[in-house]
C-alpha cells in the first residue's frame, strides 16, 4: 500500500514494512474504545493469547470496554511483553490514529550491538466507512542496521511470518469484540 499514513514520517526510509486492513461492521467509535486499550497489562491485543503467554507475554485478553485505558495520550508507553520497555505513543489522533515508536538512537534500548540500531513504527488507523462500517489499518514500518541481528529481530525473515499470523488473530478478535457489542 502506497497511500501515506500517520507516523510513516518516524521511519522515512524502512528497510521492511506491512500493511495490514481489515473492515468492521461497527461505526468507528465503538472501534476506536477497543483498540485504543490495547496493550500488556491492559486490555491485551485479541490475538491468541495462549501463544503469547507461551513466551511470557502474560497477556489478558479484555472482553470489555476498559474505562482506565480510554484515555491515550502522547508518551504513554503500551508493553508488548512485561521484560521489555513499553513502546511510546509518539504520534496520536484520538478516535483515528495512534503509532507506537521506538528508535535505539534516541535512548531506546537495543537487542543489538552498541553500535547497531532499529527505528519502528506500528501505526493503528480507523477510518469511517460509512455510518455503521469502519475500515481498520495497521503498518508496522522498520529501519535498522546491518548486523545479523538487527536483520533476524526486525526484518521479515522473523517478524513477518509470526506479526502477520498474530496481527490477522488480532484483527479478527477486534471485530468480533466490536460487531458484537
Amino acid at each position: 500500500m502506497k497511500r501515506a499514513l500517520p507516523g510513516d514520517e518516524l521511519v522515512p526510509t524502512p528497510k521492511w514494512q506491512y500493511t495490514q486492513a481489515i473492515s468492521i461492521h461497527a461505526p468507528a467509535t465503538a472501534v476506536w474504545q477497543w483498540l485504543v486499550q490495547i496493550g500488556q497489562g491492559r486490555g491485551g491485543f485479541y490475538s491468541y493469547e495462549w501463544l503469547e503467554n507461551l513466551i511470557g507475554c502474560d497477556i489478558h485478553n479484555a472482553d470489555r470496554i476498559l474505562p482506565e485505558f480510554q484515555d491515550l495520550k502522547i508518551g504513554d508507553g503500551i508493553r508488548l511483553h512485561p521484560q521489555m520497555p513499553p513502546m511510546p505513543v509518539e504520534v496520536l489522533e484520538p478516535g483515528r490514529a495512534f503509532v507506537l515508536h521506538g528508535d535505539t538512537r534516541q535512548g531506546g534500548p537495543s537487542p543489538t550491538t552498541p553500535k547497531g540500531y532499529s527505528n519502528l513504527s506500528w501505526l493503528f488507523f480507523v477510518e469511517e466507512v460509512s455510518s455503521n462500517t469502519s475500515r481498520v489499518l495497521s503498518r508496522f514500518r522498520t529501519d535498522h542496521d546491518d548486523s545479523f541481528a538487527s536483520k533476524l529481530g526486525f526484518g521479515p525473515y522473523f517478524v513477518e511470518p509470526i506479526s502477520s499470523v498474530m496481527q490477522r488473530e488480532m484483527f479478527r478478535g477486534l471485530k468480533r469484540r466490536t460487531e458484537t457489542r
